[in-house]
């Protein structure tokens, strides 16, 4: 999977997340037909997967840049940090066999995933 996959599949997966959180869902059992339930766990699937080994796609995305990003370590070590907190979190999450709205509000509110998306706006932004 590319950065730009990796940063696309977190952000998607984000949204899909404010969304959820907003249904007022006591569980995350498919109510009613609509499959809520079920995209949340693909989409937490998803985020896992492009969140696991983020921080050396991003290290080698970095090195092709030497030039400019050399100095740049530092950060990228921290957002391999920040991307290590959020897969622990969205694994944590996975794990529950029910997962309400409310729980993935506060998911959403973590500061944890909150300093990934941000760093992954910057990286996305100076990496064009």
């Amino acid at each position: 999977m590319s950065l730009s996959e990796r940063i696309d599949t977190i952000e998607s997966g984000y949204e899909f997340m404010l969304a959820y959180a907003a249904q007022g869902r006591e569980t995350d059992r498919d109510a009613g037909g609509s499959g809520a339930g079920f995209e949340l766990r693909e989409f937490l699937q998803k985020m896992a997967t492009a969140l696991d080994g983020l921080g050396a796609e991003i290290m080698s995305a970095a090195e092709k840049q030497e030039a400019e990003f050399g100095p740049s370590k530092v950060f990228f070590e921290t957002v391999d940090d920040d991307a290590q907190k959020a897969l622990a979190l969205i694994k944590l999450v996975m794990a529950k066999p029910d997962v309400s709205s409310l729980l993935i509000d506060n998911v959403n509110a973590s500061i944890h995933l909150r300093a990934l998306l941000t760093d992954l706006f910057i990286i996305d932004e100076a990496f064009k």
